[in-house]
């Protein structure tokens, strides 16, 4: 029998103990929720950020060991170019600054690649065109091999982020892909074979940079997952529904789409804890959780606000359509009490563009008052404000 490889053994461990929901999140970027996109961005952007301005220093640094070292004019048109990358550095540092969209976090990513390599393309074809003749070989080699080393630096970098496998594998390739130029542009700077060399050390330190940075993001996963959810009733907590609302009212406005939201709170909640006891409070919490869920449509999400409320958010829906939406929860009911009556919710609904609604806390506001005129009216109903205006 054929003994797999160590390697081999290692992954198919690995792959057959994570979830695949979770080893899609770590390979493609494309299916993480919008609170893990906004955190990874925020992440991502502050780290870029920082990076940017010690590279700013770094970069402005090295121009007097090449004042010193390298002959004039070389050393003059060097410390151009490493000036011009130091100021582009201090742009970055102070770009994007609150931003928590993957877009401007792949933005800041590229920037900060970009940078470098340009700086890598521009320093060797100037070692290229001078020559360096007049130094000692020694000496000539190691300063052409220090610029050849930029890349690699590069390519480590990726290890200080949250990425999955498909950005990390996009970023090394760009970075190859500037070596390859290099040795098609300025062969007289680097050797073929220092080029093959050095791109076989880029993959290796590629794949372990990505490794790195994809557990950075399963840990960043996981501690998400664990923050987003209420322990009671497996729903988000009010902090991550404040958060949801907040990206969701963004994306709604911007796509200039419909938002609806319902403001759900459960009717003589206080009596069943006065009652039977807050373990039967509890429970009746969990199934009326179990039961609006079941009627959830793709997209919805379910957020305890507090006690027995709870906010349905509905992306890309308008009023008449939540209502509907809300009969149907209605009519499926939430479970029952301990003395098996049927568990009954006062609802408030309110939505972004029929209201008018200048900010997600506004819509909120709306649907909470009409959840108390639900109350008010004798509980077990939905009031909303479709096709009044």
């Amino acid at each position: 029998m054929k003994k797999r490889p160590l390697q081999h053994s290692i992954l198919q461990s690995i792959l057959n103990e994570l979830p695949r929901e979770e080893i899609l999140n770590l390979l493609f970027p494309g299916r993480h929720m919008a609170l893990l996109s906004a955190r990874r961005a925020a992440l991502i952007i502050s780290r870029v950020r920082l990076i940017a301005m010690l590279f700013a220093i770094l970069t402005a640094l090295f121009i007097l060991p090449d004042l010193a070292m390298l002959p004039w004019p070389l050393s003059g048109r060097l410390g151009v170019a490493r000036t011009i990358a130091s100021i582009a550095f201090w742009i970055l540092a102070f770009s994007f600054h609150g931003s928590n969209r993957m877009r401007d976090a792949y933005l800041s990513l590229g920037f900060l690649f970009a940078i470098p390599t340009a700086l890598f393309l521009v320093s060797n074809t100037l070692l290229a065109q001078a020559g360096l003749d007049g130094l000692p070989v020694n000496f000539s080699t190691a300063i052409k091999t220090s610029y050849s080393f930029l890349p690699l630096l590069m390519v480590a970098g990726l290890s200080m982020f949250p990425l999955t496998a498909l950005e990390g594998a996009a970023i090394a390739a760009l970075a190859l892909a500037a070596q390859l130029l290099a040795l098609m542009t300025t062969t007289a700077a680097l050797s073929l074979g220092t080029v093959f060399s050095t791109s076989g050390l880029m993959l290796l330190i590629a794949m372990v940079a990505t490794l790195a940075a994809m557990s950075q993001l399963g840990f960043m996963i996981t501690l998400v997952q664990t923050a987003l959810r209420d322990k009671l009733t497996d729903c988000y907590s009010r902090a991550s529904g404040v958060e949801l609302l907040d990206i969701q009212f963004i994306i709604a406005s911007r796509s200039k789409v419909p938002l609806a939201i319902a403001f759900i709170d459960l009717d003589n909640f206080k009596s069943v804890n006065d009652t039977f006891g807050h373990d039967a409070g509890d429970r009746v919490l969990i199934n009326a959780a179990e039961n609006i869920r079941t009627t959830l449509r793709t997209g919805d999400m379910l957020a305890r606000w507090g006690g027995e409320e709870f906010i349905l958010i509905m992306p890309n829906t308008r009023c008449l359509d939540a209502v509907l939406a809300i009969e149907r929860l209605r009519a499926n009911g939430l479970g029952v009490r301990p003395d098996n009556k049927p568990m009954t919710a006062s609802i408030g609904i309110a939505e972004r563009i029929e209201d008018n609604a200048a900010d997600w806390k506004a819509m909120v506001e709306m649907a909470d008052q009409r959840m108390y005129q639900a109350k008010q009216s004798g509980k077990d109903r939905a009031v909303h404000a479709c096709g009044r205006r």
